[in-house]
C-alpha cells in the first residue's frame, strides 16, 4: 500500500478513485499480513473513503431527485389560448 504521506487527499479523489482504494485496503486486511499499527492505519484510512464515498452517494440521489421533481413539475401550457381548429375545414 502506498505510504501515508503519498495518498491523495480524499477530498480531491474521483469517485472510481476512493472506491478502488478502499477495495484495495479491504483485501489487504483480509489477507492479515500487517502489522497492528498498520492494519489500524489502513481500517481508519478505509473507514474515512467510506464515509466520503456514503456521502457522496447520498449527494447524488439528492441531485438525482431534484432533477425528477423539477422534470414532474414541467407542464405543457395552457392549450385553451391556442387557435382553434374550427376554421380549417372551411
Amino acid at each position: 500500500m502506498q505510504a501515508q504521506q503519498e495518498r491523495k487527499n480524499i477530498d480531491e479523489m474521483t469517485f472510481r478513485e476512493a472506491s478502488t482504494e478502499l477495495e484495495q485496503i479491504v483485501r489487504l486486511l483480509e489477507a492479515g499480513d500487517l502489522e497492528l499499527e498498520e492494519a489500524l492505519s489502513e481500517y481508519g484510512r478505509g473507514v474515512d473513503l467510506l464515509k466520503s464515498l456514503r456521502q457522496r452517494l447520498a449527494e447524488a440521489e439528492q441531485r438525482v431527485r431534484v432533477l425528477l421533481d423539477a422534470s414532474q413539475e414541467v407542464t405543457i401550457g395552457d392549450t385553451t389560448a391556442a387557435p382553434s381548429s374550427a376554421y380549417l375545414d372551411e
